[in-house]
């Protein structure tokens, strides 16, 4: 095998791989030699089907993966040769035939800048940390109930907390939402389902009670037709419901899986269930925390820009998935908003890595195991559930990346200047503003 390597920009590089003609004369024939042995073809015995027939019925598709195979392996040797850090997929090319059917092609792709030795010891992070308390388990019994809740029809007025079912219309300078007839729609008073302007004003009004509001949407508003216009909103209540929460007893327990029905069991669930989610939020918290001081530490070093670009494109189609998600089928996203943050999410990802191959850290598989275990005990059949990531190759490939981050950046906040914060557990579970 012959390599020759490019410097084509600051952060790109470009292989040139030269292989025998025999080295993938070989592989296909071995393949289809594998083939031949266990094919079953109509009017051929097992085992004996002619090397021609082989050949034409299967060459095609052998030599195009031997082709792929032959250059996934070849351009792993090149790239350990030439001692090179990889950023991001590389770009293949085939090149035409060199002497004797030489097979060529070229590899651009972008390298990890350097860094210099990271030195742990410079960071200066904030730890947090938190604590289940006999609360939390109260406050999570509470929402438990909530989620259980059942309606009864009232005469009263409504208040909040209560659910409330209208009939809604809009007539804005372009004309009626909708058309005609009018839209049937509940929600919950407080919970702002409704654009919450509206949903406020429903507070007060019983079943039958009809109103007329001014109302200005905001410009992402979901319904398109009335995205950023201002209109006259007409509401009739049809319905008042109260809430009626069921008692923490035999049978609501029972309803979480729990069999004996005893109160003390199912409080223990619920703390290693907030246990779990409380573990997960402050690997988060450090994690943006260690990633924010190391991308701030390391904010001159040129990235790899084809690798940055990439990043944006991703958050940008994730964001646009998201908003279809939620009814927001008019939402547009383009990279460049996301450049920002994907410049950082590069950074702290490039860092992270070379802190780990500076300092030679490999995955502890009990971790692998444990963090595994922990995943699937959310689930109903657990074991099921690890079953199912041992037979996925993507699903373990995520798992252990996710898991050798979580080490690394254990690793650096150990050996940091770390003050600690302790919050509350509802603090710690409040949506960042």
């Amino acid at each position: 095998m012959q390599v020759s390597l490019e410097n084509t920009a600051n952060l790109e590089r470009r292989l040139t791989v030269s292989l025998p003609a025999d080295r993938l004369e070989g592989a296909v024939g071995n393949r289809l030699r594998e083939i031949a042995r266990t094919a079953n073809i109509k009017g051929f015995r097992k085992g004996k089907v002619p090397t021609k027939v082989i050949e034409q019925r299967f060459g095609p598709q052998v030599r195009s993966e031997a082709y792929g195979d032959l250059v996934r392996e070849s351009l792993g040797e090149a790239i350990r040769q030439e001692k090179l850090q990889v950023a991001g997929n590389p770009e293949i090319k085939a090149e035409p035939e060199g002497e004797g059917g030489e097979i060529r092609y070229t590899a651009t792709f972008e390298v990890v800048p350097e860094f210099g030795e990271i030195d742990p010891a410079k960071l200066e992070i904030e730890r947090v940390t938190a604590t289940i308390e006999e609360s939390d388990i109260d406050t999570m019994i509470e929402t438990l109930r909530q989620q259980r809740r059942s309606w009864e029809p009232v005469e009263r007025a409504a208040e909040a907390g209560d659910l409330v079912q209208v009939e809604t219309s809009a007539t804005t300078d372009a004309g009626r939402v909708p058309a005609e007839g009018v839209e049937r729609g509940a929600t919950v008073v407080g919970s702002n389902v409704m654009y919450p302007e509206l949903e406020q004003r429903l507070a007060g009004m019983k079943a039958g009670d009809e109103a007329e509001f001014e109302v200005t949407f905001p410009d992402n508003w979901r319904n398109a037709e009335l995205a950023g216009k201002a209109a006259k909103v007409a509401v009739k209540v049809l319905k008042v419901s109260a809430p009626k929460l069921p008692d923490v007893d035999e049978a609501f327990i029972k309803s979480f899986g729990i069999k004996g029905g005893k109160l003390e069991v199912f409080r223990k669930e619920v703390r290693a269930n907030l246990e779990r989610e409380l573990r997960g939020n402050l690997m988060q918290r450090l994690r943006a925390e260690v990633a924010s001081k190391l991308v701030a530490a390391y904010a001159e070093v040129e990235l790899p820009p084809r690798l940055v670009e990439a990043e944006a494109r991703n958050m940008a189609a994730n964001a646009q998935q998201q908003a279809r998600q939620q009814g927001q089928a008019n939402a547009t996203f383009e990279a460049a908003q996301f450049k920002d943050a994907a410049h950082k999410r590069v950074a702290a990802g490039l860092l992270v890595g070379e802190v780990a191959r500076q300092n030679k850290l490999t995955l502890d598989n009990k971790r692998l195991t444990e963090t595994l275990q922990l995943i699937a005990s959310t689930y109903e059949d657990p074991a099921q559930v690890v079953e199912l990531y041992r037979n996925d190759a993507n699903l373990m490939s995520g798992l252990r990346n996710r898991v050798m981050e979580e080490q690394v950046i254990d690793w650096i906040a150990e050996r940091a200047k770390a003050t600690e914060k302790s919050i509350s557990f509802n603090e710690l579970m409040r949506p960042a503003a």
